[in-house]
């Protein structure tokens, strides 16, 4: 059992810059996302009713626009860590609507195990995979619609394996003849079905609240993003912000209701969005914050990216940047298949 915990450490510190709320969840990886579109636009855009990747974050934009799109999504982190999906929509009939399909990956590499004392056991590999599907109607005579996404997930540290369920739920108010959406979503609300240490965990569940307005006379659109509404004290002192006096005393950062409340933001703004080509730019105020190094512009948070749209393929590339010491490059290949 203590080997249990020690791998589970390994293998979830080094996502705890990427979750959302760091370390206090199992499954972690449903919180990362893996297009490239979305992680330019700054990682937590919920209103995109065009793109089939988007339903996996925000089930109530499944609509018949996406049928027949396929859309396979990479990404490589350091230390060998390589995160993935592939998202597919079908329209079943007009009168029943779209299903929606992803399978999400995540691959930690070979790992190096060590008992308590800090003696190495060996090499062992981890992973995570989860699979879901989605379902969306409109309310009728009515501009909002609801939707819903069930998913499998199986986590995998050396020998120990746990599995769990999980389903998101998402309503959108959103009209072709408007220049703005809005939508609320809950994501990851489930349990776990075996535990690796027959101690059951709570899985990342989340709560955000989205929009979006395109601009009337310039083809921009702003994306905003409320995260993490199911908390309010999301902050965490960044140890770079430690201020040390003569005596050695030291006093931790002070995080005051406004940086607590900023946190909580996601920005973003896409330019051309219609056009063969996008140019995307992104901001996320709680990971600037989180990796903010003293007298050191970082530029952390700040993500951005391109579109190109080729006849029935479209390619999105996306450039995030955590900290000074990494950054990751996201790659997104969409195809049409109805199109030849």
């Amino acid at each position: 059992m203590k080997l249990n915990y020690f791998l589970l450490l390994s293998s979830f510190f080094s996502l705890s810059l990427f979750s959302q709320v760091g370390g206090e969840n199992v499954y972690q990886f449903l919180n990362l996302n893996t297009s490239a579109r979305q992680i330019a636009l700054g990682g937590e855009v919920l209103t995109l009713m065009d793109d089939v990747n988007q339903p996996t974050w925000n089930p109530a934009v499944i609509n018949d626009d996406i049928d027949n799109k396929l859309s396979v999504n990479y990404s490589s982190y350091l230390g060998g860590i390589n995160i993935g999906s592939i998202s597919y929509a079908r329209l079943i009939s007009r009168r029943f609507g779209t299903i929606h399909g992803n399978i999400s990956y995540l691959n930690y590499g070979t790992l190096i195990g060590a008992d308590e004392q800090g003696n190495e056991t060996g090499n062992f590999n981890a992973s995570d995979l989860s699979f879901s599907v989605g379902y969306a109607r409109n309310l009728p005579w009515t501009n909002l619609y609801f939707g819903a996404n069930v998913k499998l997930i199986n986590s995998t540290i050396s020998n120990f394996t746990s599995y769990g369920v999980a389903a998101d739920f998402g309503i959108i108010y959103y009209s072709p003849y408007k220049l703005y959406s809005f939508t609320l979503v809950l994501r990851n609300f489930g349990t776990q079905l075996k535990s690796f240490d027959n101690e059951r965990e709570n899985l990342p569940f989340k709560v955000a609240l989205g929009a979006s307005y395109q601009l009337e006379h310039v083809p921009l659109k702003w994306y905003l993003t409320i995260d993490n509404l199911q908390k309010w004290n999301i902050s965490v002192p960044n140890p770079s912000e430690q201020a040390i006096d003569l005596e050695g005393n030291i006093t931790n950062q002070n995080i005051n209701f406004f940086q607590n409340a900023l946190r909580h933001f996601v920005v973003g703004a896409e330019l051309f969005p219609e056009s063969a080509i996008n140019l995307r730019l992104g901001y996320n105020f709680r990971r600037a914050a989180e990796l903010k190094l003293q007298n050191v512009r970082t530029f952390g948070g700040i993500s951005f990216g391109f579109g190109l749209k080729m006849n029935n393929f479209k390619f999105n590339y996306a450039y995030s940047k955590f900290h000074s010491a990494t950054n990751a490059s996201t790659f997104s290949l969409q195809i049409d298949l109805d199109k030849r």
